[in-house]
């Protein structure tokens, strides 16, 4: 019988030693502890049925999911911006696929999911968790639609944890100018001032070509060209070398640790454009113009700050439109 249960382990033992089309195949897989009896023969049934498909060559053997990584890192990240992060976080997933074949990818984002967690054991950060789950699906899909890797779509079981990012930090001009103070690197001082004056992300402030009193961006993150007007506060920093984002990512957030404003990220710099302009009462659509937003569902995460507006908005109610007469004096009504 290929499965039984082995008394010393605990643990059913499925095996299989055929001879097919006069090749022997042999196979032995321990299965899981918790596995009853009918999964046992279930997972027999499946797992014979298979090996005696490979063995007659209707069907292919199931790759690695790591073999699926070495091809996605050789042919598709060379043509990705992010490619060098994306291999990099796969690298720091690897302990969880390593020997595991294409058909357990979703078993496998599962157990990352629960198990995973930072050098000091803390969980991640739902964001992280979420995007290396979705390296590894998209690596695993290449590899089978363009290489024909495996016999089926290996992410149809998987289940990509959510994640709301949005944070909620909108620095003041006097927490930028603070922050920017107690910053020693120049080009990083600059970089602040630019990024609360214009709402633009650091990727974008390093590559931003100066056309005239804008900032042209030909290439952005929803793809669209973008121009942004130079705010008069920061002409004396566009001389200024800007080059490596991790080298001011770094300086910027100890300098806000060291003016006690350590929750702050460079990005919310950003956030912060965009309060200050609703606070000067710029529509939203205006505030996702120049910050970028290719749909107005990103910009709306701003309407909450928008408090002047609604409060104009609410007080309107029950008043009458100063350009519409009472043709009647004598019908009144009572007030609301």
């Amino acid at each position: 019988m290929p499965t039984y249960r082995d008394k010393a382990r605990g643990r059913h033992i499925f095996e299989f030693d055929r001879i097919i089309n006069g090749q022997r195949v042999r196979a032995r897989k321990i299965l899981p502890k918790a596995w009853t009896q009918a999964q046992a023969d279930a997972f027999e049934r499946q797992e014979s049925a298979r090996l005696y498909a490979v063995a007659s060559g209707v069907e292919k053997p199931d790759g690695l999911i790591e073999d699926a990584v070495r091809i996605y890192i050789k042919h598709r990240l060379p043509s990705l911006k992010s490619g060098q992060n994306i291999e990099s976080e796969l690298s720091l997933i690897f302990w969880a696929y390593k020997g595991r074949t294409l058909s357990a990818l979703a078993d496998v984002c599962r157990d990352y999911a629960e198990k995973a967690t930072k050098d000091d054991g803390s969980p991640l950060a739902p964001g992280t968790l979420r995007n290396r789950i979705r390296y590894l699906t998209a690596a695993c899909r290449y590899a089978w639609k363009k290489h024909g890797l495996g016999n089926h779509d290996p992410s149809e079981r998987v289940e990509i944890p959510a994640a709301n990012n949005e944070r909620h930090f909108y620095p003041s001009r006097r927490d930028m100018l603070t922050i920017a103070r107690a910053c020693w690197c120049h080009s990083t001082r600059a970089a602040i001032r630019i990024a609360f004056y214009s709402g633009m992300r650091m990727s974008e402030i390093i590559r931003a070509d100066r056309v005239g009193e804008n900032f042209v961006l030909a290439d952005t993150k929803n793809g669209q060209p973008r121009l942004v007007p130079i705010h008069p506060r920061i002409r004396t920093c566009l001389g200024v070398a800007l080059r490596d984002r991790f080298w001011m990512s770094k300086r910027f957030k100890e300098a806000a640790r060291g003016v006690g404003l350590g929750y702050l990220r460079f990005h919310d710099l950003r956030h912060g454009a965009a309060s200050a302009m609703i606070n000067g009462e710029v529509d939203l659509y205006t505030v996702g113009g120049v910050l970028g937003h290719k749909s107005p569902v990103s910009t709306r995460r701003y309407a909450h700050l928008a408090t002047d507006t609604l409060r104009g908005a609410v007080g309107r109610i029950g008043k009458k439109s100063p350009t519409k007469k009472n043709k009647n004096p004598t019908d009144f009504s009572p007030s609301a």
